[in-house]
């Protein structure tokens, strides 16, 4: 049997997050939207979007699906502004899949707050 082969990267809020101004947190906001946005345009992030607060203590905030390996999908993860700056932990688990089971189809992904 052939498997698709994806990265799921959780975002989870640090035990310790920044103290940061609102203004600070919007910008912050917009730019890992931003970032999102890019991602998927060059096509290696297939999903994204916020969780529900959780009530377990890792506090999970996001989930993305990535075309690539975990290496990478860290990688280009690690690049999103909010997760330099100390907001988001990253989680990065390998998920494989029957082939053809699941198909994403390229969308828009909004820029910014604005957007939404």
């Amino acid at each position: 049997m052939d498997f698709d082969r994806y990265t799921v990267v959780l975002l989870v809020t640090p035990a310790e997050p920044p103290r940061l101004s609102e203004d600070e947190a919007d910008r912050l906001q917009d730019a890992h939207l931003s970032h999102l946005a890019d991602l998927h345009e060059q096509g290696v992030l297939l999903a994204a979007g916020p969780l529900q607060d959780s009530t377990d203590e890792r506090r999970y905030r996001g989930l993305s699906i990535l075309r690539c390996d975990r290496d990478e999908a860290l990688r280009l993860k690690s690049a999103d502004p909010a997760v330099r700056a100390g907001v988001f932990e990253l989680v990065a688990l390998p998920w494989m899949l029957p082939a053809g089971a699941m198909h994403f189809t390229p969308t828009t992904f909004p820029r910014s707050m604005a957007d939404v």
